[in-house]
């Protein structure tokens, strides 16, 4: 999954592309790097974000989905809590809702159900706006377990296919530094029957798993070794990046 930000502020990589041509152009080189899922986010999650209004996120959106969907045959995710947002989205076309607040907004599993579209269902540390809370509690990964599985049950309930379900355990989202590590190298126990979606790249924690790598090549290696533990997808910027993990994962 090859990360576009079309924001202004996301922590590495905000105002990178000024139009929407130039984040389709930036998108396109991420598929041919070999990105299968291209997921485009207009308002950035990184700590102490400030919320953007859903009209706001919608315009930044919209001419940057309308478009890839006419030039790539890659699935687009879009990285929204905003039920509001999420229905402007999929009526562009769509195919994922990456949902780092569970599904927990009024009617998004309905919505996600409706339109036949595929749903990632994050972890964070609270619900939206409060997505970076601490965490507290001696059984952190078992609480994230727990979380998921309940919010697999409730879009499952509201009509989302299993088979449409992947899961995103949050790492880097109200998390220790030590507990983060910990989802990584335990990416497979996280399932609860979906696939597995772990998105480490360019975060704080890297430095603390490979002191004095390059952020790049220390997300490629985190990246691996999730994989290897049994992440199905990894979430991730970067051409050299994109270029190296489809090249080790898919030979």
């Amino acid at each position: 999954m090859g990360v576009l930000n079309v924001t202004p502020d996301s922590f590495s990589d905000g105002g990178s592309y000024p139009t929407a041509e130039a984040a389709v152009r930036h998108a396109l080189d991420m598929v041919e790097a070999g990105a299968s899922v291209i997921d485009v986010g207009a308002e950035s999650t990184r700590p102490g974000f400030a919320p953007v209004p859903a009209e706001e996120e919608i315009r930044r959106l919209l001419p940057v989905v309308s478009i890839l969907k006419q030039v790539t045959d890659a699935a687009v995710s879009v990285d929204t809590v905003k039920t509001e947002t999420a229905t402007a989205a999929l009526s562009a076309g769509a195919d994922i809702i990456n949902d780092m607040n569970g599904l927990r907004s009024p009617g998004m599993a309905e919505l996600i159900a409706e339109a036949g579209a595929g749903a990632v269902i994050a972890h964070s540390g609270g619900p939206y706006p409060d997505l970076h809370a601490e965490m507290r509690g001696p059984d952190t990964l078992g609480g994230i377990r727990r979380f998921l599985e309940e919010r697999v049950a409730y879009a499952c309930d509201a009509g989302v296919p299993m088979g449409s379900i992947i899961v995103d355990p949050g790492v880097g989202f109200g998390k220790t530094m030590e507990d983060n590590i910990r989802i990584i190298d335990s990416s497979a126990s996280f399932s609860c029957g979906c696939p597995v979606l772990i998105g480490v790249s360019r975060k704080r924690v890297l430095a603390h798993m490979y002191p004095g790598v390059d952020a790049e090549k220390a997300t490629v290696m985190a990246s691996l070794r999730a994989a290897e533990a049994g992440a199905s997808m990894v979430r991730v910027h970067g051409l050299s990046v994109i270029e190296e993990l489809h090249g080790s994962i898919i030979p």
